[in-house]
C-alpha cells in the first residue's frame, strides 16, 4: 500500500540528484541567499517584515539570476504558508481564478495562508492582473510577483499600490565567487572531483555578470568538460571552451533597457561621443532594435540640439532611413555617424522648453482667441465681425512688419528663448530685431 509513496520518494531523490547545479544549490534558508543584504540582512525591510509576521503582498523586481524565485519560496516557508506557483507565460485568467478559489477554501477550512507566486508577472495582461486585485485586497492570498522589468511600467497601478516593492540587484563578483565556493565544497548538492583554482572561479564569476544561475551553469558545464577531457584541474582554456564568451547584460524588455538608453541619451547631451558609442555598442550587442535607437536619435536631434544645428534632425532622419535600407550589422556604421555628430553638435533645448511652456499655458488658462486681424476671412459674414481688419501683409512691406500675433492677454509673452549656440545664435539676433519691431518688451 505504501509502495507508490516509496517509489515517488525515490523518484524525487533521483530527480534532485540529476537536477542542474543551479537547482541543487538553491538556498534553503534566507541566510543562504547570496547578495541582497539591503533587503535580507538583519535590518533589511523584507527580513524584518517576515520576522514580525507582517509581510504582505510584494513584487520582487530586478535582473535575472538574483534570487527572486528562491526568495518567493522562502517567504512561504517563513510565513508557514502554502505555496502556489503560476507562470505568466502559460497561465490564463481561469488558472488564476482556480488558484484563488483553492486559497480561499484553504483559508476557510484550515485557516492557512497561501503565498501565490507569479513568475514574470509583467507578462500578465491587464485583465489577468485585475483578476488578482480582490484576492490581494481581501487577504485571500499573499501575492509574490517576480519580474525583470520595472513594475511601475508593466504592472497595473492598483496592484503596485497594494504591494511592497523590493528591488533585487545583480550580484557582485565576490558574492558570486562565494556562491561558487559553496557549490564546490558541498558534497551533497555541489560538484566534486575536479579542482577549480581561485583565479578560475573568479573568471567564472566575472563572466556571469551578476547572474547566479549563469555562474553555476557555467561552472557545471566547465567541470563536465574538464572531466570529459580527463583533467584533474579546470584550466582557462577549458573554461573558455565551455563558456565561449561574456554575454552582454542587456535585456531589452527589462530595467537594463531603460538604464542603458538613459545613459546613452545623457552621454549625447553631455557631448561625450566616446560614452555614447559605448552605450550604443551595449545596446546593439544586447539585441536592441536598431530602429528604436534611430527613433531616439531623431527625438534627441530636436530636443537637445534643435536650432543650434538644424542639420542634426536631417542627419538623424537620414540615418533612420539608412537603418531600414541597410540593416545590421552594417547599419551600426550609420548609427555611429549620427551618434558622433549629435554628441559634438552645439546644444539647445529651447524648442523643447518652448513647446512645454506653451502647452502649460494652454492647460492652465485655456486657449485665448487670436487677435481679430489674424482671424479667418474666407466665409461670408467674417468681415461684419471685424475679422481681418487691420491685417498687414508682410510681403507688401519688405517682409517685416511690427504686427502683433499673440492673443491680447499674452502680448509680450515669450515661449521661445534661443541660445547663443551655433546657428541659433543668428536666429536669436534676428528674433530680437523682430520683437523690437513689434514693440515687445521683456518676457512677461
Amino acid at each position: 500500500m505504501h509502495e507508490p509513496d516509496l517509489f515517488s520518494s525515490r523518484l524525487a531523490e533521483e530527480l534532485a540528484r540529476n537536477a542542474p547545479l543551479a537547482t541543487r544549490m538553491r538556498p534553503r534558508t534566507l541566510d543562504e541567499v547570496a547578495g541582497q543584504s539591503e533587503l535580507l540582512g538583519p535590518e533589511g525591510p523584507l527580513r524584518r517584515s517576515l520576522a514580525s509576521g507582517t509581510a504582505g503582498s510584494m513584487i520582487l523586481f530586478g535582473p535575472p539570476g538574483t534570487g527572486k524565485t528562491t526568495v518567493a519560496r522562502l517567504v512561504a516557508e517563513e510565513l508557514g504558508a502554502a505555496f502556489s506557483e503560476l507562470s505568466a507565460v502559460n497561465s490564463g485568467v481561469a488558472d488564476v481564478r482556480r488558484v484563488l478559489q483553492e486559497a480561499e477554501q484553504r483559508r476557510g477550512e484550515r485557516g492557512r495562508r497561501t503565498v501565490l507566486f507569479i513568475d514574470e508577472i509583467h507578462r500578465f495582461s491587464k485583465s489577468q492582473q485585475d483578476a488578482l486585485l480582490h484576492a490581494v485586497e481581501d487577504g485571500i492570498v499573499t501575492l509574490v510577483g517576480a519580474t525583470t522589468e520595472n513594475p511601475y511600467f508593466e504592472v497595473i497601478a492598483p496592484l503596485v499600490s497594494r504591494s511592497d516593492l523590493y528591488r533585487f540587484h545583480q550580484l557582485s563578483v565576490d558574492e558570486l565567487s562565494g556562491l561558487l565556493d559553496r557549490a564546490l565544497q558541498d558534497e551533497e548538492r555541489g560538484i566534486t572531483g575536479v579542482d577549480v583554482p581561485p583565479e578560475i572561479r573568479h573568471a567564472v564569476a566575472e563572466a556571469a555578470l551578476g547572474d547566479a544561475r549563469r555562474a553555476l551553469n557555467s561552472l557545471e558545464r566547465a567541470v563536465a568538460l574538464a572531466r570529459a577531457k580527463g583533467l584533474a584541474v579546470l584550466d582557462e582554456q577549458t573554461l573558455y571552451e565551455a563558456v565561449q564568451r561574456k554575454l552582454v547584460l542587456y535585456d531589452k524588455d527589462a530595467d537594463a533597457h531603460y538604464d542603458t538608453i538613459s545613459a546613452f541619451i545623457k552621454s549625447l547631451r553631455g557631448s561625450d561621443p566616446d560614452a555614447a558609442l559605448y552605450y550604443l555598442a551595449v545596446m546593439l550587442s544586447g539585441g536592441e532594435d536598431p530602429k528604436f535607437i534611430a527613433r531616439r536619435l531623431i527625438i534627441f536631434a530636436s530636443e537637445d540640439v534643435g536650432n543650434a544645428d538644424p542639420r542634426g534632425i536631417e542627419l538623424a532622419i537620414a540615418v533612420a532611413r539608412a537603418v531600414e535600407f541597410v540593416g545590421l550589422p552594417e547599419a551600426r556604421i550609420n548609427l555611429a555617424q549620427a551618434v558622433t555628430y549629435l554628441a559634438l553638435a552645439p546644444k539647445s533645448n529651447a524648442a523643447y522648453v518652448g513647446i512645454n511652456e506653451a502647452l502649460a499655458e494652454v492647460e492652465r488658462n485655456g486657449a485665448e482667441a487670436p487677435p481679430a486681424h489674424l482671424r479667418d476671412t474666407h466665409y461670408s459674414g467674417a468681415e461684419a465681425l471685424g475679422h481681418g481688419a487691420g491685417y498687414v501683409y508682410p510681403h507688401d512691406h519688405g517682409g517685416y512688419v511690427g504686427q502683433q500675433h499673440l492673443p491680447e492677454k499674452l502680448w509680450g509673452r515669450r515661449f521661445y528663448r534661443p541660445t547663443q549656440e551655433g546657428v541659433e545664435a543668428r536666429l536669436s539676433a534676428f528674433l530680437e530685431r523682430m520683437r523690437s519691431l513689434r514693440g515687445e518688451g521683456k518676457d512677461l
